[in-house]
């Protein structure tokens, strides 16, 4: 086979074209909007579920003689929220070139991801009923168990980030790999705030 085959006229290597991009939003974060509007449809039936038992089945809530830790899981709602704003913080911080930012906003968020899950698991083992206790304990514990196993794909991902930002692997202008785990931690925050206001406050 001649040189002539293998590399254009100028002698570079040959490259396929460009994909086109008809949407403005980037392909990795529109793939993560995407999954997100999946993962909203999966909470939404377990809502449809609980809905389903407070009003139409009539069941109590919570069932008797057990009573919700509405105190506590108000404080990790406030732990969550938090963390909201510091992974915020760890995105503009290295959009702005930030490293030591960057790498400090996603040290605290992971942190206060770990206690918001430590402090669910106390209170699994304090609540004082199970999944086995009607659909009462089957809705609680699943609503609240799903949205702890999304907490933990949220911290895996801050991980892997942490450890490319310790690494020196973001630049203001290539930050993905910040924006991306930044976006679903988000998306975290927002469905348990839904969750707290539907299982322990109405």
């Amino acid at each position: 086979m001649s040189a002539h085959s293998e590399t254009p006229h100028g002698g570079g290597h040959l490259h396929p074209p460009t994909a086109n991009q008809s949407s403005r939003v980037d392909a990795p974060t529109l793939g993560m909007l995407l999954f997100i509007a999946s993962e909203v449809m999966l909470f939404g039936s377990f809502f449809t579920a609980y809905f389903f038992v407070r009003v139409n089945a009539g069941a109590e809530w919570p069932l008797e003689p057990f009573e919700l830790p509405k105190f506590v899981a108000g404080v990790n709602t406030a732990i969550l929220v938090t963390s909201s704003f510091t992974i915020h913080w760890a995105l503009q911080s290295i959009k702005r070139g930030n490293r030591a930012g960057l790498q400090a906003g996603l040290v605290l968020t992971l942190a206060l991801g770990v206690t918001f899950l430590l402090t669910q698991f106390r209170e699994y083992s304090r609540v004082g009923f199970s999944p086995a206790d009607g659909a009462f304990g089957t809705i609680f514990y699943g609503l609240t168990g799903l949205h702890g196993a999304h907490v933990f794909v949220g911290l895996t991902l801050l991980t892997f980030a942490t450890i490319r930002a310790f690494r020196g692997h973001f630049t203001p202008a290539h930050h993905h790999g910040v924006e991306i785990p930044g976006i679903y931690w988000h998306f975290v925050d927002v469905m348990w705030i839904v969750v707290y206001a539907t299982i322990y406050l109405l």
